[in-house]
């Protein structure tokens, strides 16, 4: 099983944890472990507050207002950037390319280009990532603490906040509030 480029959608029996209501992107999935950011927990920083600690100028207002998102428990002090493929644009020095979807920068470098007015069009900022060791996602996974669907980057860039979850979850085929708090086992 390879869940890279999915998103996972938590169930409502998550509520009361880290991850209630969250759409978690997967950036990374192998037999070690994934990675993933999640897409709909914003943070009390703008972009511009963030350049600003990294002391680096943002000129685009659009930019400069948008929020950064909690991506997960893990490394919280650091910044992850999910950004759409350069296409023939040199990679940054830290860039992981997602198959089948996006990429994720770890390193300054896109915040530089960003400064300058070059970079990614469309990203999402994130303090934070989601991990699982080995093992673990599938886990929670049978325990039916998550569902999973081919990501939709729209929804990651276009789809307003307060929308991605219900619209992540449309994409399975049915109403959100049709899920249950309980888990049935035969």
């Amino acid at each position: 099983m390879n869940l890279t480029n999915q998103f996972l959608i938590a169930m409502p029996g998550l509520a009361g944890d880290t991850f209630g209501g969250a759409v978690v992107y997967l950036c990374e999935h192998t037999e070690n472990g994934a990675l993933g950011l999640v897409i709909n927990k914003p943070i009390d920083i703008k972009l511009k507050n963030l350049f600003q600690k990294v002391e680096l100028s943002l000129d685009s207002p659009a930019l400069a207002e948008q929020p950064v998102f909690f991506g997960g428990p893990v490394q919280t002090e650091r910044g992850f950037v999910l950004h759409e493929k350069l296409g023939d644009q040199a990679p940054y020095s830290s860039t992981l390319s997602i198959p089948g979807g996006l990429e994720m920068t770890t390193s300054k470098d896109v915040l530089e280009a960003l400064s300058q007015g070059a970079g990614p069009r469309r990203l999402l900022v994130t303090l934070g990532y989601s991990g699982w060791g080995a093992g673990q996602l599938e886990d929670e996974l049978a325990r039916n603490s998550w569902l999973t669907v081919d990501a939709v980057p729209e929804i990651i860039f276009d789809t307003p906040v307060e929308q991605r979850y219900e619209k992540a979850v449309s994409l399975l085929g049915f109403d959100p509030a049709m899920l249950s708090q309980e888990a049935g086992h035969a």
